[in-house]
């Protein structure tokens, strides 16, 4: 609950006005609600009896019904004011937790933003967020309206009829919800979490055999796959049943306590009537008061059945929001101006750096220095695991420095602006993303460039016949590369990086997937369009190592 209640406070920060005048407007719809069918019981109830008297003639029936009139169609107003109000602020306070969250993921530190998957990142974008429009809507607007229409009977039926029937009308509607809600959370909670999971389950299996179809196809794997996705749809479905039946099985309870409720309202009415306390019409008012105040319990039921999968949700997105903020690196300072001469501007130095792997106390590497100038190429080698890639991440400020100094124009690269270093460096990690597009607009991501340099840097990487083959630039690329091959694919990482004419380019196996010669002549249109900048390649093949200006080994 208490990460639904901080996700509230966030919509509520976003929309305060809205939500607010929504509470309102629902809180008028409820009153608005009882008093309408309080007021026609008891406008027929007195209408009947003076009439039995004989004061038919005398009765004002004109401002009852007037009355009737008026709360009836100022409750479908307000009615249709409350859902327009808190929907449209719940859509857009949704859309604003939306831009959070993905802000979150975007400024999470690098070893964070690894482990979060594609699926996962994209579920906190859409499932988990369109889970949450039920905590305003159908949790707190409905709890806070319901409480305050009890309360406000309460006091009305305590006036205008007697303490008797108030206490019981209010207190059985209260102990019954209580009780209601209780027996269904203990059933709800556990299977709507279930439900949800057996639903992103199903969504994931679904997906892999889209994306997978035709590799499942050639292994035979196929028909398997659609069994797995049948099988995940059933638990998904029979769980959706048991929470439908679990909602009809309250909602039926609720309506004996109703039933209940009104029904003792009716015979404490009879009774202090036969007493001579009470009018027989205000004994009518509090009978159907209370059978109109059991609206305030029944938006409750659709809150309390997905009251187990919204609190899931709360948590992920809470967490989402909060890992960042507690892992934000310190403020740096803006970048210099002139602080250096132009000629030393990209020289890249490394004194006795040492590196731990993230989350252990295990060093990686440690006593490392080596300095690299203008126009220089080193290749860095040694076997699987010996630090080749956490070493580029530590230069490109993407894993934290133990102990030692990384400079960069004679400045600590955790001293540069966040902005400043990307307009300065670019890593080409071993594993990039291509998104659906075409080849210009995965190209242009890197830099809004005219097409004749997007033709140099495909040149330079060896892969301008290749496109112009496809269909050239306005070629259609699917999901993470599909239409191309690996080594392809991987060129066009090559090349997008290149369009972002870094002084220092940080390279991971950039020619993993091609043959020798063109693995040389692509590392050789690399260095002609970026004549000046420092190269540092994480080398497993001879071929780059070959090419570098010298070698840098880490075993």
């Amino acid at each position: 609950m208490t990460a639904l209640w901080a996700i509230f406070r966030l919509i509520l920060r976003d929309q305060r006005t809205a939500i607010l005048r929504g509470i309102a407007l629902s809180l008028i719809v409820l009153v608005m609600g009882v008093a309408l069918l309080g007021l026609s019981g008891w406008f027929i109830t007195a209408a009947a009896a003076a009439g039995l008297a004989g004061a038919g003639a005398v009765f004002d029936v004109f401002r009852p019904s007037a009355m009737v009139r008026f709360l009836a169609l100022g409750r479908a107003a307000a009615r249709y004011g409350e859902r327009m109000l808190t929907h449209d602020a719940t859509l857009r306070a949704l859309e604003a937790l939306r831009l959070r969250v993905l802000a979150a993921h975007l400024s999470a530190p690098y070893a964070t933003m690894i482990r979060v998957r594609g699926a996962q990142a994209l579920n906190r974008l859409t499932a988990d967020i369109d889970a949450l429009d039920g905590v305003p809507l159908r949790l707190v607007l409905p709890v806070l309206a319901g409480i305050s229409t009890q309360l406000l009977a309460l006091v009305a039926l305590w006036v205008l009829v007697a303490p008797a029937v108030a206490l019981w009308v209010v207190g059985g509607y209260v102990l019954g919800a209580a009780v209601t809600f209780g027996w269904m959370a203990r059933t709800t909670v556990p299977l709507s979490r279930r439900a949800e999971a057996a639903a992103q389950a199903f969504r994931t299996r679904l997906i892999d055999l889209i994306r997978a179809r035709r590799d499942l196809a050639v292994y035979g794997r196929l028909v398997a796959q659609r069994d797995a996705v049948l099988a995940a749809d059933d638990r998904r479905r029979n769980l959706r049943r048991l929470l439908d039946r679990a909602e009809r099985r309250a909602g039926t309870a609720l309506g004996v306590v109703g039933t209940v409720v009104a029904a003792g309202a009716l015979g404490i009415g009879l009774m202090l009537v036969q007493a001579g306390q009470v009018q027989p019409a205000f004994a009518a008012l509090g009978f159907f008061a209370a059978l109109a105040l059991a609206e305030t319990l029944a938006p409750l039921r659709r809150a309390v059945s997905d009251l187990g999968r919204m609190a899931d949700a709360a948590r992920r997105v809470r967490r989402d929001l909060a890992e960042p903020a507690s892992a934000k690196p310190s403020e740096v300072k803006p970048r210099a101006e002139a602080v250096l001469p132009v000629a030393e501007a990209v020289d890249l130095r490394v004194a006795d750096l040492t590196l731990v792997r993230a989350d252990t106390p295990i060093p990686v590497m440690s006593g490392l220095s080596f300095a690299v100038g203008r126009g220089e190429t080193v290749a860095i080698t040694g076997a699987s695991g010996v630090g080749k890639s956490t070493l580029l991440l530590a230069i490109a400020g993407l894993h934290p420095v133990a102990a030692g100094h990384i400079t960069l124009g004679g400045r600590a690269v955790a001293d540069w602006s966040e902005a400043d270093l990307r307009g300065l460096l670019t890593l080409l990690p071993q594993r990039s993303t291509l998104m659906t597009g075409t080849v210009a607009e995965a190209l242009r991501l890197a830099n809004p460039v005219g097409d004749v340099r997007l033709w140099q840097v495909l040149e330079a990487v060896q892969l301008d016949q290749v496109i112009r083959n496809k269909g050239g630039l306005s070629a259609r690329i699917g999901p993470r590369g599909e239409g191309l091959s690996g080594g392809e694919a991987r060129r066009l990482t090559l090349a997008r990086a290149l369009l972002r004419n870094p002084d220092l380019l940080l390279l991971d196996e950039p020619t993993e997937g091609l043959d020798e010669a063109t693995a040389f002549a692509v590392l050789q249109g690399v260095r002609r369009l970026l004549p000046e900048a420092v190269l540092l390649i994480a080398a497993h093949r001879q071929v780059e190592t070959d090419f570098a200006d010298r070698v840098l080994n880490l075993s």
